[in-house]
């Protein structure tokens, strides 16, 4: 009988029947449903008054529960309305560190590519998945880096024009870097000088202190700049037109790279994807001044494998056929570049050099004139075998430093690396996209809206 049960309930806990909501409230049910019962029988008065007070006794409980629970819901929603009103988005000018705009570190992942053919089973692979975990710092890194990247040139195109001075516009560049990346000697900043080569200057071409050149309206500008934290360098590069004449050179080295890019992967061999490159940008052709030119692959220029605090890591990527036979391998980090020209594809050193970096693995060399020991310990203490130019020495407060460059170059310590022209009269386009080769997938860390 119904009227029987509630004694067994008497000696529930209190404290148990709180904590379980749906027993409690079928409780109730049964409880109500005896009290029913026992208003129809013969039942103890006694053990009815007993019946009702655990009736009401349960439903207060009930009752109090459900608005404690409605109004955490409700504070709950209060507090993620108001977290959500404090996260922060970056001011224009950008001024805010990336890593304050990512608290958690979750810095956003760059376009994801699968593999082709006999690699498309790592997608899946759980053993891979598990050395990506692994890496997860350096890939937090990277992608830091990237989004630093992504920031700055997206605010470059914003207040780029002619008449700029050269110098302004790399100093302003470099300047937001280090804001953007919270420069801190070699653990966080600018991984290399910035590039502004122009027309028929491919690459290694920023201007030295006091040099008044100006962008003008038919120049074609290589923009190549570089970011890295913790020495995990990204290498990114587009090129600046404003005269809509050049939008067919531009789409050349771009569409270029996109190939080169799509065909790269673990266990392709290089040469294939200078083929590859080459035939794509090689199908443009450009009208310059009632002109038709084809555009080529510049031959004697290419990608190449990044290593930490190493921009040329030993690996190149050709971009046209021909090339080396060596395979890309897992876990390592390309720059796929590719340069279209309308001269002769090829490039030779000239003009005065800005370009500068110390040899990775030399050793140590004697050296006899004082003012190139000290020049050389700067160096080693603020880029050590990342890139810099003569504007960053004189930021240093280095002075009247060009014999002891020179004597550091002659002892083969540093290298210096002068502008790469092809004929007068030409232009060159170039693009450029950091990629890495995962274990289950290829990253493209600094892909962003722009190209």
């Amino acid at each position: 009988m119904l009227v029987n049960w509630y004694k067994d309930l008497v000696v529930v806990p209190r404290k148990t029947l709180i904590h379980h909501c749906f027993l409690r409230r079928l409780i109730i049910r049964f409880l109500k449903m005896s009290k029913e019962e026992a208003n129809g029988g013969e039942v103890p008065s006694a053990a009815l008054e007993e019946l009702n007070e655990k009736v009401d006794d349960l439903t207060v409980a009930d009752s109090s529960e459900t608005g404690a629970q409605e109004a955490a819901k409700k504070k709950k929603k209060r507090n993620k309305t108001k977290k959500k009103k404090e996260t922060k988005e970056q001011t224009d000018p950008p001024t805010i560190p990336v890593a304050q705009l990512f608290p958690q570190g979750d810095f956003p992942e760059g376009e994801i590519q699968q593999y082709k053919d006999d690699n498309l089973w790592r997608t899946t692979s759980e053993e891979k998945r598990d050395l990506e975990r692994l890496e997860k710092p350096m890939y937090d890194s990277i992608r830091q880096a990237a989004e630093v990247h992504r920031q700055v040139r997206k605010y470059m195109r914003s207040i780029m024009k002619p008449g700029m001075l050269m110098v302004d516009l790399c100093e302003t560049l470099e300047d937001t870097v280090r804001k953007l990346i919270s420069e801190n000697g070699l653990q966080a900043g600018i991984a290399f000088p910035t590039g502004c080569s122009l027309n028929w200057v491919a690459a290694h071409w920023t201007p030295n202190s006091g040099d008044k050149t100006v962008l003008q309206y038919d120049d074609v500008m290589k923009l190549d700049f570089g970011t890295h934290i913790n020495g995990h360098i990204v290498d990114c590069a587009f090129t600046v037109a404003f005269n809509p004449m050049f939008d067919p050179l531009l789409e050349a080295s771009r569409e270029a790279t996109n190939t080169g890019i799509k065909e790269a992967g673990i266990d392709v061999r290089l040469c294939d994807i200078g083929a590859a490159i080459q035939e794509v940008m090689e199908s443009y052709e450009v009208e310059i001044n009632g002109k038709v030119f084809q555009v080529k692959s510049i031959r004697n220029l290419n990608g190449h494998s990044i290593g930490p605090y190493q921009i040329h890591a030993g690996k190149s990527v050709p971009i046209v056929k021909g090339g080396e036979q060596t395979k890309m391998e897992e876990g390592e980090f390309y720059a796929i570049e590719t340069f279209g020209s309308t001269g002769k594809g090829y490039v030779r050193e000239d003009l005065e050099c800005s370009h500068y970096m110390k040899n990775f693995d030399v050793g140590h060399v004697p050296l006899r004139l004082p003012r190139a020991k000290q020049l050389l310990a700067t160096i080693d203490k603020n880029f050590s075998t990342l890139a810099f130019c003569r504007r960053y020495l004189d930021r240093l407060g280095e002075t009247k430093y060009l014999m002891a460059l020179k004597n550091l170059c002659d002892a083969g310590v540093i290298q210096p690396y002068p502008p790469l022209c092809d004929i007068k009269g030409s232009y060159v386009s170039q693009h450029e996209h950091t990629i890495l080769l995962r274990p289950t997938c290829k990253e493209v860390v600094s892909r962003g809206d722009d190209y």
